[in-house]
C-alpha cells in the first residue's frame, strides 16, 4: 500500500489575527481609547492547529479560500513558512480575507471577526483526492464556515470512506446556539475536541461530566480543553485527567487549537492517551508564552527550548 502524502490533512480558515493589549475594561463610545500593544499575527483556528503541527514535524496539507488582498497573502506565507503544503489554497477575487480583531484584557477578551472568505469556502472548492491522501482529518471552527457547515456531512462520509480517522473542534458559535445539527456530524468523528463551556452547550447542561457523558454516546473519544485546570479524555468506560503546565503566560489566544496540535501529533505517533494529553498541554502552554497562535512555534530556539524542557515527546522529532 502506497504512504500517505500526509499525517495530516485540514480544510478551513486561513486569516491574520490583530490583537491589542492594554484596553480599558469598557469601551466608551465616542472615545478615542488607547491599547499598549499589538501583534499581527496568524490566526483562525484551523490555520493554527496546521502551523504548529507542522512546526512540531507532522506532515499537513491544507486547504482553504483566500481573497485576493495584501491580508490574505500575508496570511498564506506565514503558513507556508511553516512547512504546510498551501498548494491547493484557492484565492477569491470577489471577497476578500476574512480577519479577527481580538481586545485582550487581564484574564478576559473580546473576539471580533469579519468572515470574508471564512464563510464562503465550500465543497467545490477542496479536491477530496488531496485531503483522502493522509491518515487523519481535522476540521475547525464548524460555526464560522457557514457556507461548507451543511456540506461537512457529506465532507466526513466520504473521508470515512477512503478511510481516515477525523478529528472535530467546533469553537464558538458566535449565535450562541449550538443547533443540534452537530450531534448528526459526530457519529462520523474519531475524536472530538472542544472547551469546557462548548462541551456544555453542545450537550445542553451546565455540568461538564454529565456533558462528557451524553458526547460519548455519540463519539468514541471524547477530549474537553479545561485552561488552567488542564484537559481531560473520556474513552468508553476510561476517564484520564492530565495537569495543566505552569509557565509564564504572556497571551491565551490560539491555546486551544495549539493544544489539538500536540494532541493530535503524539496521537497519531501511537502514544497513549495519558501521553497525548500531556503533549496537548504542552504544546498550548508552548502557545501562550508568546503572543498569538502560532508566534512561539515560530521562534525555533524559543520552541527547541521550551519543549526540551516540558515536552520531550515534543521536541524529539521537531524540526
Amino acid at each position: 500500500m502506497k504512504k500517505p502524502r500526509f499525517d495530516v490533512t485540514i480544510a478551513g480558515e486561513l486569516n491574520l489575527d490583530l490583537i491589542l493589549y492594554g484596553l480599558p475594561p469598557e469601551l466608551m463610545p465616542e472615545r478615542e481609547l488607547l491599547a499598549n500593544d499589538l501583534a499581527l499575527t496568524l490566526g483562525s483556528s484551523s490555520a493554527i492547529v496546521a502551523h504548529n503541527l507542522a512546526s512540531l514535524g507532522s506532515r499537513v496539507g491544507f486547504q482553504s479560500l483566500i481573497g485576493d488582498d495584501p491580508l490574505g497573502r500575508i496570511a498564506l506565507e506565514r503558513l507556508a513558512h511553516s512547512g504546510v503544503d498551501t498548494s491547493r489554497v484557492r484565492t477569491s477575487k470577489s471577497v476578500g480575507t476574512g480577519v479577527s480583531v481580538i481586545l485582550q484584557r487581564e484574564g478576559w477578551r473580546n473576539i471580533l471577526t469579519y468572515p470574508g472568505t471564512i464563510a464562503r469556502l465550500t465543497l467545490a472548492d477542496l479536491d477530496l483526492d488531496y485531503l483522502s491522501d493522509t491518515r487523519h482529518f481535522h476540521l475547525s471552527s464548524y460555526y464560522l464556515q457557514s457556507d461548507l457547515r451543511p456540506q461537512v456531512p457529506d465532507l466526513f462520509r466520504r473521508l470515512k470512506a477512503a478511510g481516515l480517522t477525523i478529528s472535530l473542534d467546533t469553537n464558538d458559535d458566535p449565535e450562541d446556539r449550538f443547533e443540534d445539527d452537530l450531534r448528526h456530524l459526530l457519529k462520523h468523528v474519531d475524536i472530538f475536541l472542544p472547551n469546557r463551556r462548548e462541551a456544555c452547550k453542545i450537550a445542553r447542561t451546565d455540568n461538564l461530566e454529565a456533558a462528557v457523558s451524553t458526547l460519548v454516546g455519540f463519539v468514541p473519544l471524547v477530549v474537553v480543553k479545561l485552561g488552567e485546570d488542564g484537559a481531560m479524555a473520556r474513552r468508553r468506560d476510561e476517564t484520564i485527567e492530565r495537569a495543566a503546565l505552569r509557565v509564564k503566560a504572556v497571551d491565551p489566544v490560539g491555546a486551544g487549537d495549539s493544544f489539538d496540535a500536540g494532541f493530535l501529533y503524539a496521537y497519531l505517533k501511537g502514544k497513549t492517551l495519558q501521553q497525548c494529553l500531556a503533549a496537548g498541554n504542552a504544546a498550548g502552554a508552548l502557545c501562550a508564552t508568546r503572543a498569538g497562535g502560532t508566534e512561539a512555534f515560530r521562534d525555533r530556539e524559543h520552541r527547541e527550548s521550551f519543549l526540551r524542557s516540558h515536552a520531550p515527546l515534543l521536541q524529539s522529532s521537531t524540526p
